[in-house]
């Protein structure tokens, strides 16, 4: 008899247990074929309401609508097999009210398959945090530079390098590990800042742009790969993935341009003649 082995899928539960472990390993994604790349190394994969920015041009995330991220969620989901996927909430779709949070997190939930959900915001965001994981919703918080913040932040700007600033950001730390996240992400933090409150709560912290010191990296899957125009200081380029799509489009355009391609191994043949009238006389007079 055959053994089938089915992979488990890693779940809130199991990032949460990593805290002061082995670091946590993330990158955004958004569609199923890059999911499935990075699935073989990633412990969870973001459906970052980035995609508005990355793949349709946005200024900012705030125009991301819900609709877009079930659409980009499920491909991720399908392209991924164990990594735990986490689908951001964008702008307008949660913070009215834990009820209206639920209805739209639900919604995710339900149509992309997704492990978890993903909402900015701290202590204002306590209740809805608790409304969520107490009706079985996993949440992921995003604390320090919360994009979706940045008309009352006057732009992407780093957080904490002042320590008045401190007091505050720890207690966005404090009540959103309270009111029940698996993780916060910290982004654009000020080291000294992002190590101490790594050191005194006691679920992960993610960080973008925020130490070593955090629990776990996530990064932009295009920043990383060298594909955007423009990256953060804080982002290392792992690859020129940008470079080498230009030189293959640049390639191809001269190659068409002078004849080159397509080649005769590019190109279908007739069928021998004898074959033809075999498929003529069969039926079969279509091309294969």
């Amino acid at each position: 008899m055959s053994q089938h082995t089915t992979l488990r899928r890693l779940t809130a539960p199991d990032i949460t247990a990593r805290k002061g472990g082995d670091p946590i390993v993330s990158l955004t994604s958004y569609h199923a074929h890059t999911a499935a790349i990075a699935d073989k190394y990633v412990d969870f994969l973001l459906v970052g309401d980035s995609v508005g920015m990355v793949m349709y041009g946005f200024e900012s995330t705030l125009p991301v609508p819900l609709e877009l991220m079930i659409m980009h969620g499920r491909a991720v989901v399908r392209g991924a097999r164990r990594a735990l996927v986490v689908v951001d909430m964008p702008f307008g779709t949660y913070e009215e009210s834990p009820t209206q949070a639920f209805h739209n997190a639900a919604q995710v939930m339900k149509e992309t398959q997704c492990g978890a959900i993903k909402l900015e915001g701290g202590k204002r965001m306590g209740e809805t945090i608790r409304f969520l994981t107490e009706r079985g919703i996993p949440v992921m918080a995003h604390i320090g530079l919360t994009p979706q913040a940045i008309n009352a932040l006057g732009g992407f700007k780093t957080q904490g390098r002042s320590q008045d600033q401190w007091a505050s950001i720890e207690e966005d730390a404090r009540v959103v590990t309270e009111a029940g996240a698996f993780a916060v992400v910290l982004e654009a933090l000020a080291e000294p800042l992002a190590a101490k409150i790594t050191r005194d709560i006691s679920i992960p912290t993610i960080g973008i742009g925020a130490s070593p010191a955090c629990d776990g990296q996530i990064l932009v899957m295009e920043d990383m790969l060298g594909l955007s125009p423009r990256i953060p200081k804080f982002v290392k380029e792992f690859g020129k993935v940008g470079e080498a799509i230009e030189n293959a489009i640049r390639r191809y355009a001269d190659e068409v341009r002078s004849r080159q391609f397509p080649a005769p191994e590019h190109t279908y043949e007739m069928k021998s003649l004898l074959l033809l009238l075999f498929s003529v006389a069969n039926g079969r007079n279509r091309l294969v």
